[in-house]
Protein backbone atom coordinates (compact mmCIF):
# COMPACT_ATOMS: atom_id res chain seq x y z
CA UNK A 1 0.00 0.00 0.00
CA UNK A 2 1.54 3.28 -1.05
CA UNK A 3 1.74 6.36 1.13
CA UNK A 4 0.05 8.32 -1.68
CA UNK A 5 -3.14 6.27 -1.30
CA UNK A 6 -3.67 7.45 2.27
CA UNK A 7 -6.24 10.18 2.92
CA UNK A 8 -5.09 13.72 3.51
CA UNK A 9 -4.38 14.26 7.23
CA UNK A 10 -5.75 17.60 8.47
CA UNK A 11 -4.50 18.72 11.87
CA UNK A 12 -5.26 22.45 11.91
CA UNK A 13 -8.63 24.21 11.56
CA UNK A 14 -7.27 26.25 8.63
CA UNK A 15 -6.40 23.04 6.79
CA UNK A 16 -9.91 21.68 7.33
CA UNK A 17 -11.49 24.95 6.12
CA UNK A 18 -9.33 24.87 3.00
CA UNK A 19 -10.32 21.26 2.29
CA UNK A 20 -14.05 21.92 2.77
CA UNK A 21 -13.83 25.12 0.68
CA UNK A 22 -12.19 23.18 -2.12
CA UNK A 23 -14.78 20.40 -1.99
CA UNK A 24 -17.74 22.79 -1.94
CA UNK A 25 -16.29 24.94 -4.75
CA UNK A 26 -16.08 21.78 -6.87
CA UNK A 27 -19.72 20.97 -6.09
CA UNK A 28 -18.79 17.87 -4.11
CA UNK A 29 -21.17 16.60 -1.44
CA UNK A 30 -19.29 16.17 1.85
CA UNK A 31 -19.90 13.07 3.95
CA UNK A 32 -18.67 12.93 7.56
CA UNK A 33 -17.92 9.86 9.69
CA UNK A 34 -17.17 10.91 13.29
CA UNK A 35 -14.98 8.41 15.19
CA UNK A 36 -12.61 8.23 18.14
CA UNK A 37 -10.16 6.12 16.14
CA UNK A 38 -8.86 2.59 16.79
CA UNK A 39 -10.77 1.72 13.65
CA UNK A 40 -12.19 -1.74 12.93
CA UNK A 41 -14.46 -3.25 10.27
CA UNK A 42 -17.51 -1.63 11.85
CA UNK A 43 -16.04 1.83 11.38
CA UNK A 44 -15.02 1.01 7.83
CA UNK A 45 -18.62 0.03 7.03
CA UNK A 46 -19.64 3.56 8.07
CA UNK A 47 -17.03 5.00 5.73
CA UNK A 48 -18.37 2.81 2.91
CA UNK A 49 -21.90 4.06 3.61
CA UNK A 50 -20.64 7.65 3.45
CA UNK A 51 -18.92 6.94 0.14
CA UNK A 52 -22.23 5.74 -1.31
CA UNK A 53 -23.86 9.07 -0.42
CA UNK A 54 -21.10 11.64 -0.81
CA UNK A 55 -18.40 12.70 -3.23
CA UNK A 56 -15.90 13.80 -0.59
CA UNK A 57 -15.58 11.59 2.52
CA UNK A 58 -14.12 13.04 5.71
CA UNK A 59 -13.41 10.87 8.77
CA UNK A 60 -12.79 12.60 12.08
CA UNK A 61 -10.61 10.97 14.74
CA UNK A 62 -10.88 12.64 18.11
CA UNK A 63 -10.96 11.06 21.56
CA UNK A 64 -13.41 13.47 23.12
CA UNK A 65 -12.68 14.22 26.80
CA UNK A 66 -16.13 15.67 27.53
CA UNK A 67 -17.99 12.38 26.97
CA UNK A 68 -15.93 10.35 29.44
CA UNK A 69 -16.66 10.08 33.15
CA UNK A 70 -14.25 10.50 36.02
CA UNK A 71 -12.72 7.05 35.57
CA UNK A 72 -9.65 6.17 33.57
CA UNK A 73 -11.47 5.36 30.32
CA UNK A 74 -10.27 8.50 28.56
CA UNK A 75 -6.60 7.76 29.21
CA UNK A 76 -7.17 4.07 28.53
CA UNK A 77 -8.83 4.55 25.16
CA UNK A 78 -6.43 3.28 22.45
CA UNK A 79 -4.85 5.81 20.11
CA UNK A 80 -3.80 4.15 16.83
CA UNK A 81 -3.58 7.00 14.33
CA UNK A 82 -0.96 5.48 12.01
CA UNK A 83 -2.92 2.23 11.71
CA UNK A 84 -6.15 4.17 11.24
CA UNK A 85 -4.73 6.23 8.37
CA UNK A 86 -3.51 3.04 6.73
CA UNK A 87 -6.95 1.42 7.13
CA UNK A 88 -8.60 4.44 5.49
CA UNK A 89 -6.37 4.32 2.41
CA UNK A 90 -8.53 4.40 -0.74
CA UNK A 91 -11.63 4.72 1.48
CA UNK A 92 -11.62 8.32 2.78
CA UNK A 93 -10.47 11.51 1.11
CA UNK A 94 -9.38 13.29 4.28
CA UNK A 95 -9.06 12.72 8.01
CA UNK A 96 -9.65 15.46 10.57
CA UNK A 97 -7.25 14.99 13.50
CA UNK A 98 -7.93 17.96 15.77
CA UNK A 99 -6.20 18.72 19.04
CA UNK A 100 -8.21 19.29 22.21
CA UNK A 101 -7.38 22.99 21.85
CA UNK A 102 -8.82 23.06 18.32
CA UNK A 103 -12.08 21.54 19.53
CA UNK A 104 -12.32 23.43 22.82
CA UNK A 105 -10.50 26.79 22.50
CA UNK A 106 -11.48 27.78 26.06
CA UNK A 107 -10.80 24.32 27.51
CA UNK A 108 -13.16 21.32 27.85
CA UNK A 109 -14.30 22.46 31.28
CA UNK A 110 -15.40 25.88 29.99
CA UNK A 111 -16.91 24.71 26.73
CA UNK A 112 -20.39 25.57 25.48
CA UNK A 113 -22.53 22.48 26.00
CA UNK A 114 -25.38 21.08 23.91
CA UNK A 115 -28.00 19.27 25.99
CA UNK A 116 -30.78 17.14 24.49
CA UNK A 117 -33.42 16.73 27.21
CA UNK A 118 -35.34 13.54 27.84
CA UNK A 119 -33.39 11.13 25.67
CA UNK A 120 -30.15 11.80 27.54
CA UNK A 121 -31.57 11.08 31.00
CA UNK A 122 -32.38 7.37 30.57
CA UNK A 123 -30.42 4.14 30.03
CA UNK A 124 -26.87 5.21 29.09
CA UNK A 125 -27.60 8.74 30.26
CA UNK A 126 -28.68 7.51 33.69
CA UNK A 127 -25.58 5.35 34.10
CA UNK A 128 -23.14 7.83 32.53
CA UNK A 129 -24.23 11.33 33.60
CA UNK A 130 -23.06 14.01 31.21
CA UNK A 131 -21.98 11.51 28.54
CA UNK A 132 -24.52 12.58 25.93
CA UNK A 133 -23.92 16.26 26.59
CA UNK A 134 -20.33 15.59 25.58
CA UNK A 135 -21.41 13.62 22.51
CA UNK A 136 -23.94 16.23 21.35
CA UNK A 137 -21.48 19.06 21.93
CA UNK A 138 -18.60 17.52 20.01
CA UNK A 139 -20.82 16.35 17.14
CA UNK A 140 -22.24 19.87 16.81
CA UNK A 141 -18.69 21.19 16.55
CA UNK A 142 -17.81 18.58 13.93
CA UNK A 143 -20.89 19.46 11.86
CA UNK A 144 -19.99 23.15 11.98
CA UNK A 145 -16.33 22.55 11.16
CA UNK A 146 -16.88 20.07 8.32
CA UNK A 147 -20.00 21.66 6.80
CA UNK A 148 -20.99 18.12 5.87
CA UNK A 149 -24.24 17.49 4.04
CA UNK A 150 -24.46 13.91 5.31
CA UNK A 151 -23.09 12.16 8.42
CA UNK A 152 -23.06 8.43 9.14
CA UNK A 153 -23.46 6.84 12.57
CA UNK A 154 -23.66 3.18 13.58
CA UNK A 155 -26.82 1.58 14.95
CA UNK A 156 -24.65 -0.21 17.51
CA UNK A 157 -24.77 2.98 19.61
CA UNK A 158 -28.55 3.14 19.29
CA UNK A 159 -29.26 5.74 21.95
CA UNK A 160 -26.49 7.99 20.65
CA UNK A 161 -28.05 7.79 17.19
CA UNK A 162 -31.43 8.87 18.56
CA UNK A 163 -29.86 11.75 20.50
CA UNK A 164 -28.10 13.04 17.39
CA UNK A 165 -31.23 12.73 15.26
CA UNK A 166 -33.24 14.67 17.84
CA UNK A 167 -30.54 17.34 18.10
CA UNK A 168 -30.35 17.79 14.33
CA UNK A 169 -34.14 18.07 14.03
CA UNK A 170 -34.43 20.48 16.96
CA UNK A 171 -31.61 22.77 15.79
CA UNK A 172 -32.55 22.55 12.09
CA UNK A 173 -28.99 21.49 11.30
CA UNK A 174 -28.50 21.16 7.51
CA UNK A 175 -27.13 17.62 7.63
CA UNK A 176 -28.70 14.28 6.73
CA UNK A 177 -28.16 11.59 9.39
CA UNK A 178 -27.65 8.08 8.03
CA UNK A 179 -27.79 4.99 10.26
CA UNK A 180 -25.54 2.08 9.31
CA UNK A 181 -26.21 -1.50 10.50
CA UNK A 182 -24.15 -3.02 13.32
CA UNK A 183 -21.23 -5.15 12.15
CA UNK A 184 -20.78 -8.31 14.21
CA UNK A 185 -18.19 -10.96 14.91
CA UNK A 186 -19.08 -14.57 13.91
CA UNK A 187 -20.51 -15.24 17.39
CA UNK A 188 -22.72 -12.15 17.20
CA UNK A 189 -20.64 -9.81 19.37
CA UNK A 190 -20.96 -6.25 18.07
CA UNK A 191 -17.64 -4.90 16.86
CA UNK A 192 -16.31 -2.28 19.27
CA UNK A 193 -12.97 -0.77 20.16
CA UNK A 194 -13.66 -1.87 23.74
CA UNK A 195 -13.59 -5.53 22.72
CA UNK A 196 -9.82 -5.29 22.70
CA UNK A 197 -9.87 -4.88 26.48
CA UNK A 198 -11.39 -8.36 26.95
CA UNK A 199 -9.10 -11.23 27.84
CA UNK A 200 -9.50 -14.58 26.03
CA UNK A 201 -11.95 -16.05 28.51
CA UNK A 202 -14.05 -12.88 28.64
CA UNK A 203 -14.10 -12.68 24.86
CA UNK A 204 -15.46 -16.23 24.69
CA UNK A 205 -18.32 -15.22 26.99
CA UNK A 206 -19.07 -11.88 25.38
CA UNK A 207 -21.06 -13.38 22.51
CA UNK A 208 -23.81 -14.18 25.03
CA UNK A 209 -25.00 -10.57 24.83
CA UNK A 210 -26.26 -11.04 21.28
CA UNK A 211 -27.90 -14.34 22.16
CA UNK A 212 -29.69 -12.68 25.07
CA UNK A 213 -30.86 -9.86 22.80
CA UNK A 214 -32.12 -12.38 20.25
CA UNK A 215 -34.01 -14.25 22.99
CA UNK A 216 -35.53 -10.98 24.22
CA UNK A 217 -36.70 -10.09 20.73
CA UNK A 218 -38.18 -13.54 20.18
CA UNK A 219 -40.00 -13.53 23.50
CA UNK A 220 -41.37 -10.04 22.87
CA UNK A 221 -42.66 -11.08 19.47
CA UNK A 222 -44.30 -14.14 21.08
CA UNK A 223 -46.21 -11.93 23.48
CA UNK A 224 -44.36 -12.81 26.69
CA UNK A 225 -44.97 -10.13 29.35
CA UNK A 226 -42.20 -7.56 29.00
CA UNK A 227 -41.14 -7.48 32.68
CA UNK A 228 -40.62 -11.25 32.54
CA UNK A 229 -38.52 -10.93 29.38
CA UNK A 230 -36.32 -8.29 30.98
CA UNK A 231 -35.94 -10.22 34.24
CA UNK A 232 -34.95 -13.41 32.40
CA UNK A 233 -32.37 -11.50 30.35
CA UNK A 234 -30.80 -9.97 33.47
CA UNK A 235 -30.69 -13.39 35.12
CA UNK A 236 -29.04 -14.99 32.08
CA UNK A 237 -26.34 -12.33 32.00
CA UNK A 238 -25.76 -12.53 35.76
CA UNK A 239 -25.40 -16.31 35.71
CA UNK A 240 -22.67 -15.93 33.06
CA UNK A 241 -20.69 -13.48 35.20
CA UNK A 242 -21.84 -10.19 33.70
CA UNK A 243 -22.62 -7.16 35.86
CA UNK A 244 -25.58 -5.67 34.01
CA UNK A 245 -26.75 -2.08 34.08
CA UNK A 246 -29.86 -2.87 32.09
CA UNK A 247 -31.53 -5.34 29.72
CA UNK A 248 -34.69 -3.64 28.53
CA UNK A 249 -37.32 -3.45 25.83
CA UNK A 250 -38.29 -0.05 24.45
CA UNK A 251 -40.13 1.64 21.63
CA UNK A 252 -37.94 2.98 18.82
CA UNK A 253 -37.88 6.42 20.46
CA UNK A 254 -36.68 4.74 23.69
CA UNK A 255 -39.91 5.37 25.56
CA UNK A 256 -41.22 2.44 27.57
CA UNK A 257 -43.73 0.22 25.74
CA UNK A 258 -47.15 0.04 27.35
CA UNK A 259 -47.56 -3.64 26.68
CA UNK A 260 -46.85 -6.69 24.55
CA UNK A 261 -46.50 -6.02 20.83
CA UNK A 262 -45.25 -2.46 21.34
CA UNK A 263 -41.57 -3.15 21.98
CA UNK A 264 -39.39 -2.24 18.99
CA UNK A 265 -35.83 -2.55 20.27
CA UNK A 266 -33.99 -4.58 22.91
CA UNK A 267 -30.99 -2.96 24.61
CA UNK A 268 -28.30 -4.31 26.93
CA UNK A 269 -25.42 -2.74 28.83
CA UNK A 270 -23.24 -5.12 30.82
CA UNK A 271 -19.74 -5.28 32.20
CA UNK A 272 -17.20 -8.10 31.99
CA UNK A 273 -14.37 -7.33 34.37
CA UNK A 274 -13.45 -3.70 33.71
CA UNK A 275 -14.96 -3.61 30.22
CA UNK A 276 -18.44 -2.24 29.67
CA UNK A 277 -20.24 -3.47 26.54
CA UNK A 278 -23.45 -2.17 24.98
CA UNK A 279 -25.56 -3.62 22.19
CA UNK A 280 -29.09 -3.60 20.83
CA UNK A 281 -31.35 -5.46 18.45
CA UNK A 282 -34.36 -4.16 16.58
CA UNK A 283 -37.46 -6.31 16.99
Amino acid sequence: MSEQSRPRALTEPAQLRAWTDEARAAGRRIGLVPTMGNLHAGHLSLVAAARERADAVLVSIFVNPTQFGDGGDFDRYPRTVDADLAALADRADAVWLPSVEAMYPFGPGAATTVHVPGLTDVLEGAHRPGHFDGVASVVTRLFNQSRAEVAVFGEKDYQQLQVIRRMVADLSAPVEIVAAPTVREPDGLAMSSRNGFLDTEQRDRAGLIHRVLSAMAGAARAGTPLPAVEAEAMAALSSAGFESDYAVLRRADLSEPAGAGEAEVALVAARLGQTRLIDNLRI
